[in-house]
């Protein structure tokens, strides 16, 4: 496989268990799943996640296939499909923003090209897709688009604002028309990487790197109801911030992740009232971490998680703060290559994390995958006795078992549990071809009229 690392984490010990009934489930161990197929869509930019009210994970991206207009997908438990009609935009968009609403309908917002680069929100009427408000409502050419709900069910949108030196501009869509939140470029320079969140008394608050200060570092801002004010000092972070992302802990405290520039590292920081503060080691991630960076807090712990590119692994790694320390959610660069755009976001039902990212190993189209148990109809553990190898594996596997009972059968399994590759046990050591199986995780099972055996490996 792309890393060392995958092979340290398969080489523990495969597991023995006693048999039982398969359709007695159990969670084996929880691991990186696909989401449907891998690179579902068209060519792909600015992918954006997000899930309905009834726990439909959707995902709004620039359609490569479509003119680069905006598409969204939803997946229905089997496949991805698409919502209203694909390329729905009236021209080519950048920055694409999805948002659920109250009612649970799909608003997207987005730099319109259509209309000289000004902001455009559209939602899905559950017929078609409509304007929200006036196309292109912005004074001047939008970019860094975000697109976020208040507590009170509206619509607010956030932009580096070229009709007011490129300098932060919040409005919200009243009803009627869209209306600037205070003023206009209310930021003391221009503004990129843009978030927006609201706390939990439903007050805005920004995100930025702020070209206000020595070097673009961040700065958080709150409206207060009159003005927008700083929260904490201007440009408080120790170098240039990049992929700045805002997000709200259920006790209320904004937390902001981005990667440092300067140290080459992805950082989380809170603020405790009077100053922002590290979240735990400093040094969440290996050095040189390139590419995009998504954060959220999960809804069934109330622990921050942080999803981003990781050029140290070759892929996308998660990690979640357990109050102590950030630690990894499944295996480092658990995607199967660099990706860019990530997008993070929780089912809103279990809690579990998924993440939407342009696929450089699928064309750079849209893979969402998700953090998930692994279910197989197998009980009580036991000592094993498989030995499975070369793990990684190219093109054969070699499975080694002491003393072969009667009637074993070997199975290789996908992450789903379907079985692949099927093969009657005669002698202690087999060796199957795997080259025409894709690269990934995959799992042996060893049948008798007494057990059931599990390992895995992984197929480069």
């Amino acid at each position: 496989m792309k890393k060392l690392i995958y092979i340290l984490m398969f080489l523990f010990p495969v597991f023995a268990f006693a048999q039982q009934p398969w359709y007695k489930y159990s969670p084996m161990e929880y691991t990186w799943k696909y989401v449907g197929n891998e690179g579902f869509s068209n060519l792909s930019y600015y992918s954006s996640l997000a899930f309905s009210s009834s726990g439909r994970p959707y995902v709004a991206y620039e359609d490569g296939g479509n003119s680069y207009k905006a598409t969204v997908m939803k997946f229905d438990g089997t496949n991805w499909v698409i919502v209203g009609n694909a390329g729905f935009s009236s021209g080519e968009v950048v920055s694409t923003s999805l948002a659920f609403s109250p009612y649970s309908q799909p608003y997207v917002g987005y730099e319109d090209i259509e209309d000289s680069l000004k902001a455009t929100v559209m939602k899905f009427d559950g017929t078609a897709w409509v304007n929200v408000g006036s196309a292109g409502f912005s004074y001047g050419q939008a970019s860094w688009t975000c697109l976020t709900f208040s507590p009170f069910g509206q619509p607010y949108i956030a932009f580096c604002d070229g009709a007011n030196s490129n300098k932060v501009t919040v409005m919200n869509f009243d009803g009627t028309e869209w209306r600037v939140v205070g003023l206009a470029g209310f930021s003391s320079g221009d503004a990129v990487w843009i978030s927006l969140a609201f706390s939990l008394s439903g007050q805005p608050y920004v995100a930025y790197e702020d070209g206000g200060t020595n070097y673009y570092k961040a700065t958080v801002m709150k409206f207060d109801g009159t003005s927008w004010v700083s929260v904490g000092p201007v440009g408080f972070t120790s170098g240039t911030a990049v992929y700045t992302t805002l997000a709200f802990s259920s006790s209320d405290q904004p937390y902001l992740a981005y990667w440092n520039e300067n140290t080459f590292r992805v950082m989380v920081m809170q603020f405790d009232g009077n100053n922002w503060v590290n979240v735990g080691d400093s040094d969440i991630s290996p050095r040189e971490v390139v590419g995009s960076l998504s954060f959220a807090f999960n809804p069934s712990n109330g622990q921050p998680y942080v999803a981003f590119n990781d050029s140290a692994n070759l892929g996308t790694t998660m990690k979640k703060f357990n109050g102590t320390d950030w630690v990894n959610v499944g295996l480092p660069g658990f995607s199967a290559s660099d990706d860019n755009y990530l997008s993070l976001a929780f089912s809103p039902s279990e809690g579990q994390p998924y993440v939407a990212y342009q696929d450089y190993s699928n064309s750079q189209k849209v893979t969402v995958m998700k953090y998930d148990s692994v279910y197989i109809g197998i009980n009580e553990q036991q000592e094993s006795r498989l030995f499975l190898y070369p793990n990684p594996a190219i093109d054969k596997i070699t499975i080694e078992i002491p003393a072969v009972p009667a009637n074993s059968q070997l199975s290789i399994m996908n992450l789903d549990g379907q079985e692949l590759i099927t093969h009657q046990i005669t002698q202690p050591t087999t060796t199957i071809d795997v080259s025409n199986l894709p690269s990934g995780v995959y799992f042996v099972r060893l049948t008798n009229d007494k057990t059931v055996e599990v390992g895995k490996f992984i197929k480069q």
